[in-house]
């Protein structure tokens, strides 16, 4: 237990560090990139010299760029992610609007993820040869299709063709917003589910041939036995760290197929924001999507800790 407990305490402080690190390097990249804030809080016109120069006093744009972005640390650290410069509106209120639609279409993807790649990664390394050249062609097909791509295929088949589901929008009320976002799952979830089927098939393949289910079988243990205990619980270690690594991509894929289908999320809103290099919306979004990769892989690492206690004494960090 004591084990786990400094383990956990490592991963929150390299959270933490993450965090620090991510937030100076996006500050930065954003504060480089060519144009004027000033013309942009001026409402896209190129203000005059006494207006700019109030406009760089009131947001302090002036300032040294190590003191911007202490200011800026200083206030986030309080809850405060400033205000928007394009939007005119405060950027936490901006993400909360936006939040629920990008959340709904991860876990959406994510569940997409889980049962149907982890479904035919067990399928194709448990049975025969037909089955596994049969899986093989599809995730190879999955793999090299690009989510903007699914994405098009998919309106073109089911929305244009079909009729079956919504072109655009992310709906009212839970199972309208779960309509909408069936598609944007699917375009979102297809090269991940590719990639966790190919990682799970090659994990049962390795517990198959190894030395302790040789030596169940010539004990007589049953195969089903066998395969839930042996093959399964061992290969589980592997398979959850990269499904957690698969899950929290899906935050940083979310913009693409959110500006597809006009879905009203957070990675959209992103987009948007660095076209317009609005940066309190940048910063406050981009640590949200790095926030969300670092605490899924952490608690992953965690519940791996749970459920193979092997791992705790240092061994697999």
């Amino acid at each position: 237990m004591a084990a786990l407990a400094w383990r956990i305490g490592r991963k929150v402080a390299a959270l933490f560090l993450t965090l620090a690190i991510a937030s100076f390097l996006i500050y930065g990249l954003v504060a480089i990139t060519p144009g004027d804030p000033a013309a942009l809080l001026a409402g896209g016109n190129v203000p005059n010299p006494e207006r700019a120069a109030a406009i760089r006093a009131e947001y302090r744009l002036d300032d040294p760029f190590l003191l911007q972005y202490w200011n800026w640390l200083s206030s986030a650290l309080q809850g405060d992610l400033g205000q928007s410069y394009f939007f005119r509106a405060d950027v936490a209120t901006l993400i909360g609007e936006r939040a629920v639609s990008t959340v709904l279409l991860v876990v959406y993807s994510a569940v997409l993820l889980l049962v149907v790649g982890i479904g035919l990664g067990i399928w194709a390394g448990l049975r025969g040869t037909k089955v596994n050249s049969f899986v093989t062609t599809i995730t190879t097909m999955g793999m090299a299709l690009p989510s903007f791509v699914v994405a098009i295929i998919l309106i073109w088949l089911f929305s244009t063709q079909l009729g079956w589901f919504p072109v655009y929008g992310s709906g009212e009320g839970l199972l309208d917003r779960l309509w909408h976002l069936t598609l944007p799952a699917v375009a979102l979830a297809v090269i991940y589910v590719a990639y966790i089927t190919r990682i799970t098939r090659t994990a049962i393949f390795s517990e198959l041939s190894s030395e302790h289910v040789d030596t169940a079988r010539v004990r007589g243990i049953p195969g089903p036995i066998i395969v839930r205990r042996h093959v399964l619980l061992n290969a589980s270690a592997s398979i959850l760290t990269v499904s957690g690594l698969m899950i929290a991509g899906l935050f940083a894929g979310t913009a693409i197929v959110e500006q597809a289908f006009t879905v009203n999320g957070i990675g959209s809103l992103l987009v948007q924001a660095a076209r317009q290099q609005d940066l309190p919306v940048v910063m406050g979004v981009s640590l949200l999507i790095v926030t969300g990769f670092v605490t899924i892989n952490m608690v992953v690492d965690v519940i791996n800790a749970v459920l193979d206690p092997r791992t705790q004494n240092g061994a697999r960090l």
